[in-house]
């Protein structure tokens, strides 16, 4: 009883329930991307991009007769394509690619629910919400609960989960969405699915994230749930390669249940064979590929086509020469995470007209590298493409305390150069935080230079939201960061790479 009251928030709600269609086979691949973050063109590292992804597809299209393809999120936001055309180019690109089912990231909405809307709106793949409920009707229409596909007599039905936005999307970027606690709903669609449609195997499409704090993970899911058989899954950029033993997780009734990931930016997909004659019997089988330079050897001329129109002003971008670094700055390394944060306290001081205490930022927000030599224009909007603004507060001491603890949960985070952390990784919970030498009291009110963003209480930094906003910039990080680096063009990017947020030894 309890599963049919949850349904009714989103299976009889006036959208089409399932739609058959019934083809023979026995066996169904599914094809899976996620988190790929408006990468068109391969990464700087060199692999991925949309031609490469579709020279695979198709390949695997050839060669066997039941594909499905099937994105897990944040298909949009990352790089100059998404900042100047707003998700129009990756909507086409997946078209192109003949994408069967999509489901929300939490990126998607980082232009409003409007503009997520207009992109849906684009797309020829069927969109998957189970548990997001949409207060307008016109957007509500745009998706559907659950999609049953029939092939050889045996019904594959598909369910998305998506996170919640409190904490995660910036504050009225996703007004009038309603979310559903995802464990719940997923016992409840899968068990509608497989009691009420038939379905003989559910695949769950989340964008949950593998291991991502708040819960519920993936791993969360399917630990409490029934009857969903595969997981695939994205958000938290997880990278789980077969055989790593991370990728079968058991579920409520004791059963080894699949969950899949392909990091991020694109570089890799998934490719996961149900066997139809033996479901219940044979766990599915799964393989991973890094699209490289091999998938070169051809090219679609349509796809080409369909992207040159966009290519100019991103090649405009790319070409404006502002600085140069002394060595290469990854983004997963502390160097470019101490750079920007130093320079959010340098800001936050020109804001305040006077020094600021330090500065807090989030390594999310640093979506590329920068390579040794020349940096220009379009590296840093990709590097730092969101409409983020830098603002001081004030914070208290206990406060700032909290937000670090916050940071120690995923691993640490950004800091500027008077702050030093050290955590504990087993509890999460830092050991010490000085602040140019000094512990950090409680009772003192510090300044705080950060980016409006976190001070909303994004990326779950709720304690920032009791800080006392004093000054504002007027401009968006990236914009005022090219000032900065043009302003000190002849000196070399070169911060250290010293870690400022570091476990206890």
């Amino acid at each position: 009883m309890k599963n049919m009251n949850l349904l009714k928030g989103f299976v009889f709600s006036g959208v089409c329930l399932c739609g058959l269609l019934p083809v023979d086979a026995r066996e169904l691949v599914i094809l899976q991307t996620n988190d790929t973050h408006s990468q068109i063109d391969p990464t700087d590292k060199g692999y991925g991009g949309v031609q490469r992804r579709k020279v695979f597809v198709d390949s695997v299209r050839e060669a066997r007769p039941d594909v499905l393809l099937v994105d897990a999120g944040d298909a949009v936001q990352g790089t100059l394509f998404f900042t100047l055309y707003g998700g129009e180019v990756e909507m086409k690109a997946m078209n192109n690619l003949g994408y069967d089912i999509a489901i929300l990231g939490n990126h998607d909405f980082d232009n409003g629910v409007e503009a997520m809307a207009r992109n849906v709106a684009m797309s020829d793949a069927d969109w998957l919400a189970t548990n997001y409920q949409f207060a307008d009707s016109a957007v509500r229409n745009l998706f559907k609960p659950f999609k049953i596909y029939e092939y050889g007599g045996r019904k594959v039905g598909f369910i998305a989960l998506n996170l919640d936005p409190e904490g995660m999307i910036a504050a009225g970027n996703a007004a009038g969405v309603k979310y559903l606690d995802a464990v719940e709903a997923a016992n409840a669609a899968a068990w509608w699915l497989k009691n009420q449609e038939g379905a003989d195997l559910v695949v769950a499409v989340s964008h949950l994230g593998y291991e991502d704090v708040p819960s519920p993970s993936d791993q969360d899911v399917i630990r409490n749930t029934r009857n969903i058989d595969v997981v695939l899954g994205g958000h938290s950029h997880t990278l789980l390669s077969p055989g790593s033993g991370r990728e079968w997780i058991v579920n409520a009734d004791g059963d080894s249940v699949l969950v899949t990931q392909n990091a991020k930016s694109g570089e890799y997909i998934t490719e996961v064979t149900i066997d139809l004659d033996s479901i219940g019997h044979k766990l599915p089988t799964y393989r991973q590929v890094r699209l490289g330079k091999e998938y070169d050897r051809k090219v679609d001329e349509d796809l080409v086509a369909m992207i040159a129109p966009y290519r100019k002003g991103v090649d405009e971008l790319m070409g404006k020469v502002i600085g140069k670094t002394a060595r290469e700055l990854p983004n997963d390394r502390p160097g470019l995470l101490n750079f920007v944060s130093d320079f959010v306290q340098e800001r936050g001081g020109e804001l305040l007209g006077t020094p600021v205490d330090l500065a807090l930022m989030n390594v999310g927000s640093l979506r590329r590298g920068l390579p040794k030599g020349d940096v220009t224009q379009g590296m840093i909007i990709s590097m730092q493409p969101f409409t983020n603004k830098i603002l001081v507060m004030e914070l208290s001491g206990k406060d700032l305390l909290e937000a670090m603890d916050v940071y120690a949960l995923r691993g640490g985070d950004g800091v500027s150069e008077p702050v030093d952390v050290t955590f504990d990784p087993a509890t999460r919970k830092v050991v010490s935080v000085t602040v140019d030498g000094k512990p950090v009291d409680p009772e003192k009110t510090y300044t705080v230079a950060t980016i409006d963003y976190l001070a909303g209480g994004g990326d779950y930094m709720e304690p920032l939201k009791r800080g006392n906003i004093i000054a504002r910039s007027e401009n968006i990080v990236y914009d005022d960061l090219i000032s900065y680096i043009k302003k000190n063009s002849r000196k070399k990017i070169n911060p250290s790479d010293k870690s400022r947020f570091s476990p206890v030894e």
